[in-house]
């Protein structure tokens, strides 16, 4: 995998380059302090991962973000937490505030890596073949995967794809995130965010702005918080406290 970071501030790329090479072997290809330049640099070379701050003169982050097509990698890197939702509309791989952890850092690295390899596999014609009262039969690997719903942690968005993450393993299929929720649509399973729609069987906790499961933290989407805290934490929370 390679990459190229983005930041304005010379001493943060210097530091992000740092940790890169720390936590993983990723190839930095190219470091910029604005984003024109970076999609001059865009036009004739293809990175696998864009790690991108978001207060940057000339073109925000979140802008920069919304021109660039929809197989491109971010993960952003910002000392501001306000703009986490937003980034998650985006359909970022993480969201990581500075200074950046380590092991932040090397979860987010892997969860891209995890993603270029399952989209450069045969599954991405793949498509829900069937479903049933409690399952459903998933295509990948020129392989029929039958998966309970029970099974099923949370289903996340990425790009034109949705990755089903089970008990067990990580599919993914050609199916945007409001069919499958419907094709699924037991209480059980709450759409809490643009990119997400969760098990609330799974769900280990949760606070005003995130659901945690295993070692996944979730965001809670504006639009959705209050439709979760009534029908999750049965109204005994209020979603402004």
């Amino acid at each position: 995998m390679n990459c190229i970071i983005i930041d304005d501030e010379p001493l943060a790329r210097a530091e992000m380059r740092s940790l890169i090479s720390e936590v993983s072997k990723t190839d930095i290809l190219g470091e910029f302090s604005n984003a024109p330049a970076a999609l001059d640099f865009l036009k004739n070379n293809d990175a696998d991962l864009i790690f991108l701050d978001i207060e940057m003169p000339m073109v925000t982050g979140l802008e920069f973000a919304e021109m660039l097509p929809k197989k491109s990698l971010i993960i952003f890197t910002t000392a501001y937490a306000q703009y986490a939702l937003k980034s998650y509309e985006l359909e970022a791989v993480d969201y990581l505030l500075k200074p950046v952890n380590p092991e932040r850092l090397q979860k987010a690295i892997d969860k891209a890596v995890l993603y270029t390899e399952l989209l450069s596999k045969d599954t991405i014609k793949n498509t829900i073949a069937s479903n049933t009262a409690d399952f459903l039969f998933i295509k990948a690997d020129r392989r029929f995967y039958k998966i309970g719903f029970s099974d099923i942690k949370y289903i996340e968005g990425l790009k034109d794809y949705v990755v089903i993450h089970t008990r067990h393993q990580k599919l993914i299929t050609a199916m945007n995130l409001k069919t499958i929720h419907q094709k699924i649509s037991w209480d059980t399973f709450l759409r809490v965010s643009k990119s997400y729609v969760v098990n609330i069987d799974c769900i280990d906790s949760f606070d005003n702005h995130n659901i945690y499961i295993d070692e996944s933290e979730i965001p809670i989407g504006e639009v959705y918080r209050s439709e979760f805290f009534t029908k999750y934490a049965g109204g005994f929370l209020n979603s402004d406290q």
